[in-house]
């Protein structure tokens, strides 16, 4: 069935794979990753293969739940964007928009619970985390303080499934996520940062010149670089994580500073696809293989 709104075609429901993208696959996919790779640093290798099939589980529920509950609440400003427009909610493709916040709450809640059966403490964050990326919704920065608590929650998830406990490596762990995102969110937002401005969003970085936030993006790719290296030396970590530390904290550097002397455009983008993968893929790839082995 059909419905008409603003003489647009709307599909009343939605199918499979519009609730799959409501999800953010590639993000939530991410969020998992960071957070299985957390629980193997805290057991020290592979641990139980059930109790890892749980944190998985609550991991994937939670950060599909957070994502979707995101869409939905930011569906009104994507639909002003060329970038977004086309996404499941903004373009009509799930009508009424609440079906998708009923799934995405149904995701949250199962999180929740999973959660709990892990451990309180991991209930909370997860609580706390998902509470965090629903406030303040491109308002402010979008990264800090919410966007960095939101992001660290996977970490911090994974860890205390295994090991309810406060240490240097886990607070390194979430620094490094913390510093990690200004290069991939306000990279991307420099990039689009007129389609974001058509949408009425001018808040930091598009409240500042290209080249002030630039230099703010080659301070905070060094500190990266910085927090990675103590991480090794920290949780005593192996070569492989040595050499993927510093090839890729150096190539990020690199592209952080070009930013500050080259053509925007291209330059920002290019930063924005290198912090995703190979750097954040990469360094937790290495982490997991130092982990087992």
């Amino acid at each position: 069935m059909r419905a008409q709104a603003g003489g647009i075609a709307l599909r009343a429901g939605g199918g499979l794979r519009d609730y799959w993208e409501v999800i953010k696959p590639r993000e939530t996919s991410l969020l998992v990753f960071l957070g299985v790779v957390s629980a193997l640093l805290a057991a020290g290798g592979l641990g139980s293969a059930g109790r890892l099939g749980l944190v998985f589980a609550a991991l994937a529920l939670a950060s599909a739940g957070a994502n979707g509950l995101t869409n939905y609440l930011d569906r009104e400003i994507d639909s002003r964007m060329t970038r977004t427009s086309r996404r499941a909610l903004p373009a009509g493709r799930i009508f009424p928009p609440e079906r998708a916040l009923i799934f995405t709450l149904m995701l949250s809640l199962l999180g929740l619970v999973l959660a709990w059966a892990l451990h309180p403490m991991v209930f909370a964050v997860d609580l706390v985390g998902t509470s965090a990326a629903l406030l303040y919704r491109k308002k402010v920065t979008c990264v800090f303080p919410q966007g960095a608590l939101a992001s660290c929650t996977p970490v911090l998830m994974g860890w205390w499934a295994v090991s309810p406990t406060i240490s240097w490596e886990l607070l390194l762990l979430c620094a490094l996520i913390a510093l990690w995102l200004p290069a991939h969110i306000w990279s991307l937002m420099l990039f689009y940062r007129e389609d974001y401005r058509a949408a009425g969003i001018t808040y930091f970085p598009l409240s500042r010149s290209f080249t002030s936030v630039a230099r703010l993006l080659a301070i905070f790719s060094v500190l990266l670089y910085a927090c990675s290296l103590g991480l090794f030396f920290v949780a005593d970590l192996g070569p492989v994580y040595l050499a993927s530390a510093n090839i890729t904290g150096l190539v990020l550097v690199a592209s952080s500073f070009k930013l500050t002397l080259g053509n925007p455009g291209p330059d920002a983008w290019k930063l924005y696809k290198i912090s995703a993968f190979p750097y954040l893929g990469v360094l937790f790839l290495s982490l997991a293989v130092s982990a087992i082995i």
